[in-house]
């Protein structure tokens, strides 16, 4: 049997609340709200906290990792390796983008559901547009990462029952290479071929799974075809009770991160023996039939799509345009930084990409790691204590001003690191902190990533102490 053997997922911290577009753009906005990546997240960095965190809950160590976005971090360069260093994955373990459409995010699942052994599908968007367009209000970032397998590499906690496929080529929405912004054909053709291709696609997943329309009990439809997903939807024959939020009002349409996104909330809002109906329209079809297992009610994610959609902070529509580089900001008078060396970058793979520290003789811990240590010792899942920090306006950062604290880790270890995804207002000694991967900056087209420190809130505290 195949199916699903873990989850985690991420949304940026940051929100928007869509009313204020208007205002400054002349036009667009809405009501709601939609997660913001911060300026030192990617699609790279966003798809390594998603994949902590199904890595953490599932205990299972993948034989194949595979990544897909439509934000493509980097061209030539596999991404994907980006994410196996941070996670300090085997040497053993191949990693693989799948890039540039939605569809690519369902490919690497059937790829991974279809492959031996364990694989982590990981998929991650920044969804953006024009000032003031309906894709900048409507969008959202995010990542999510489903562990899959049969049930010879872990408990399974939905099994695969059920597939369907329906494919065409049309021009519904596109985006040429380097450009910033998606173009969209008149939304009715679409919407009529995505009706039409539901029907076979649902069809066919039915009758592979034995199942009738009425025994689905939770019901994803997604893709960036806001009308047809809401018509294809109402088409299927399910309850309306039973399809699960779009998130739309709260978070945005998460693009190739939205299928993984929408199937994780419904698996965390499922219980035993359910069924699960997964609609993606991308450039076709396809659909996915899981039932849950007894294993689900047991399964605890590191954060629940619900607590995070809850756990947001503000972020006001100019920065939101200066991060995104539609304004152009004063930048600091500071030299800019330099392209990372690729050798020493190589040299300190394991301290840079992994978070790994060293002890010595004394169970003292070093950081980065004392060469002459012959113990090892991994950080990144360390919680901390700030013990002091200051407020520099100073430093160079497309966020001034930059707040770096010295952190004292349970366990042992002290280090000073930059804070994200913080105010410099709430910033105090004692405050808890925990390791996030993100993006120190990029340099000549390379991008230099490493550790920063986020405050715990909330839930985060309750997850950090309990494990």
């Amino acid at each position: 049997m195949k199916g699903i053997l873990g989850w985690g997922t991420h949304l940026p911290y940051r929100r928007l609340d869509r009313s204020t577009i208007a205002a400054v753009a002349g036009t667009g906005g809405g009501k709601g709200s939609r997660s913001v990546a911060s300026f030192d997240e990617d699609a790279t960095t966003m798809g390594v906290e998603a994949a902590r965190g199904a890595l953490a809950s599932s205990g299972i160590s993948p034989s194949t990792v595979w990544f897909s976005t439509v934000a493509i971090p980097y061209l030539d360069k596999t991404n994907a390796t980006t994410l196996h260093a941070a996670l300090r994955l085997g040497t053993d373990v191949g990693a693989y983008d799948a890039l540039g459409s939605v569809k690519s995010a369902v490919g690497a699942l059937r790829a991974g559901l279809s492959g031996t052994g364990a694989a982590l599908v990981v998929s991650s968007d920044l969804r953006g547009g024009l000032p003031g367009s309906g894709d900048e209000s409507n969008g959202g970032d995010a990542a999510a990462a489903l562990v899959v397998g049969s049930d010879a590499d872990g408990t399974l906690l939905a099994e695969l029952i059920g597939q369907g496929v329906a494919t065409e080529e049309f021009l519904d929405r596109w985006r040429t290479p380097g450009d910033n912004r998606s173009k969209l054909w008149e939304e009715r053709p679409g919407e009529t071929h995505y009706a039409s291709l539901a029907a076979l696609a649902w069809k066919a997943a039915l009758g592979d799974a034995g199942l009738e329309a009425q025994d689905v009990d939770h019901l994803v439809v997604t893709g960036t075809h806001d009308r047809a997903n809401g018509s294809v939807a109402r088409s299927l024959g399910v309850p309306s009770a039973a399809v699960i939020d779009s998130l739309a009002a709260t978070v945005g349409n998460t693009g190739a991160a939205s299928p993984a996104l929408l199937l994780a909330s419904a698996l965390e809002q499922s219980s035993p023996g359910q069924v699960i109906g997964l609609v993606v329209l991308a450039d076709g079809v396809e659909v996915f039939a899981f039932r849950t297992t007894a294993a689900v009610a047991e399964y605890a994610p590191r954060r629940t799509v619900a607590a995070q959609v809850a756990a947001g902070g503000a972020i006001t529509y100019g920065k939101y345009l200066g991060w995104r580089g539609h304004l152009s900001i004063d930048p600091p008078r500071r030299p800019e930084p330099v392209r990372p060396s690729a050798t020493a970058s190589s040299r300190s793979r394991e301290w840079k990409f992994g978070f790994v520290g060293s002890v010595d003789g004394s169970g003292e811990v070093h950081m980065p790691p004392a060469q002459i240590d012959t113990e090892r010792r991994a950080m990144a899942e360390a919680l901390g204590t700030i013990v002091t920090y200051t407020i520099d306006k100073l430093s160079y950062s497309l966020n001034p001003p930059v707040v770096f604290a010295v952190v004292d880790f349970d366990g042992g270890g002290r280090l000073p690191i930059e804070l994200t995804d913080v105010d410099a207002t709430e910033v105090a000694i004692g405050g808890r902190v925990e390791m996030t991967f993100r993006k120190l900056f990029t340099a000549d087209g390379v991008h230099n990533y490493f550790w920063k420190a986020r405050p715990i809130r909330g839930e985060q505290v309750e997850h950090g102490e309990a494990g």
